[in-house]
């Protein structure tokens, strides 16, 4: 390994930088997280490079879109260290979140397809029915903290009753609906302010289309994410087969 980072062309922390819309800190900062191999020194202290830094440099940023920063730097380190079998299983993780996260979609959609129009179209009949949950009882089944729901409440993701004896907040049928769809989509990256007004109109007359276009976004970042998995394993491998 020292051979290979000795020998070959000469790099200059400018010219990985240039490559790559980066800032030669950028590049120092790099070295120092254990992305990049440690660099060589020229008699007078100056950091000297050479293609296989370029490489790591290449597959680190390649596997960022698909693993996320964080991910990809711990996935570099690992590497950087010989600790392979470290790197694929933070792939691996990846790749069981994003299965993961593709079966929440499915839940979704499938949660959206057993709703009927009528119910969408006309939340009263449903809430003003006998019967409900507590909130206690919905947050376990949902996987979630009370407070969680108490939060999407008052951002009007939620709108139980209250019990008119002990003043308990009841959820019913149209209130655990939009509960599972809310928890669904924040599974699915989607920030309060943007899920609320989805909800909002699936209650109203508009039915289940509003939530066409949420959902199709989303499966193309999965789509996405997952391409962007291959373009890193590519860079990686190309990486692993230089380092020898």
């Amino acid at each position: 390994m020292a051979r290979n980072l000795q020998n070959g062309e000469r790099l200059r922390p400018i010219d990985l930088a240039r490559g790559h819309g980066l800032s030669t800190q950028a590049i120092r900062n790099y070295e120092e997280a254990g992305i990049l191999p440690a660099a060589g020194r020229t008699p007078h202290g100056y950091r000297t490079y050479t293609p296989l830094h370029a490489r790591a440099l290449g597959a680190f940023l390649a596997l960022v879109p698909g693993h996320s920063h964080q991910t990809a730097t711990s996935i570099m380190r690992a590497v950087n260290q010989g600790a392979l079998d470290e790197a694929f299983r933070l792939i691996d993780e990846s790749h069981a979140q994003l299965l993961d996260d593709r079966r929440t979609l499915q839940a979704v959609e499938s949660a959206l397809r057993d709703l009927a129009p009528t119910t969408a179209s006309e939340p009263d009949a449903a809430v003003s029915g006998p019967g409900g949950t507590f909130i206690g009882p919905l947050a376990g089944k949902l996987g979630i903290r009370s407070a969680t729901l108490r939060k999407w409440e008052r951002a009007g993701l939620v709108r139980p009753r209250r019990d008119p004896q002990t003043g308990y907040r009841v959820y019913d049928e149209a209130d655990v609906r939009d509960a599972r769809l809310a928890h669904q989509l924040r599974r699915g990256g989607y920030l309060l302010e943007q899920i609320a007004p989805l909800i909002a109109q699936v209650r109203a007359a508009g039915g289940l289309e509003p939530l066409e276009a949420a959902l199709c976004d989303w499966r193309g970042r999965l789509s996405a994410r997952g391409r962007a998995m291959l373009t890193g394993a590519a860079e990686l491998e190309a990486y692993l087969h230089e380092r020898g």
